[in-house]
């Protein structure tokens, strides 16, 4: 070989060296600033560099949080057991946004209501629903005490949702066994005459 290259080539290798051992030393700093190791926390490094930890968490809930099935109050019309069946069908995988719209046609498919109600936003849907069809307000603050059939209304003027209590959770443009998380304003029923 040249001596030229010979030269170009033990440089490249001493510099290769140089970063191999530049990193090796890093590895040993990194690993002399990270705490000692715990039974108790996890540490690592957050996105700016800094340490940090989270609690291991070694017990968990074995059995899943079941909320109970809904009860049938007799005195509910039944019409409103079959508009939540009617929704249940109708219902999306998630939310579209049009939970009022939903729980309107559902009730008029399943003969509850004579007319469209003409409110447009959720949070009047208990007004009206008490002022032009004879819905009266339940005494309760629980959405899962709510009798099958009743229509649940959730948060304020600003924002708000309308859902139809099933057996086994809520629908309105979608199903689901939780609640919504909104404050719950109040439960509507219709009653048999």
């Amino acid at each position: 070989m040249f001596p030229a290259i010979k030269r170009h080539v033990r440089l490249v290798k001493l510099l290769f060296f140089l970063l191999i051992s530049l990193g090796f030393l890093t590895a040993i700093d990194a690993r002399a600033s990270a705490p000692t190791s715990s039974n108790s926390r996890f540490y690592y490094r957050d996105s700016s560099g800094q340490p940090a930890s989270a609690r291991i968490v070694r017990h968990y809930w074995r059995v899943p949080i079941v909320h109970p099935f809904a009860h049938v109050d007799p005195r509910i019309n039944p019409k409103l057991m079959r508009a939540a069946t009617i929704a249940q069908e109708r219902a999306n995988a998630h939310s579209k946004g049009r939970c009022w719209h939903y729980v309107k046609t559902a009730l008029v498919a399943a003969g509850v209501l004579n007319s469209y109600p003409k409110t447009a936003y959720a949070a009047e849907a208990g007004s009206e629903l008490m002022h032009s069809y004879g819905f009266t307000r339940l005494s309760m603050r629980d959405p899962y005490s709510a009798p099958v059939g009743s229509i649940l209304v959730y948060g304020n003027l600003s924002r708000g949702h309308v859902e139809i209590r099933t057996r086994d959770g809520f629908v309105s443009d979608y199903h689901s066994k939780n609640a919504c998380f909104y404050p719950l304003v109040a439960v509507y029923a219709k009653l048999s005459s």
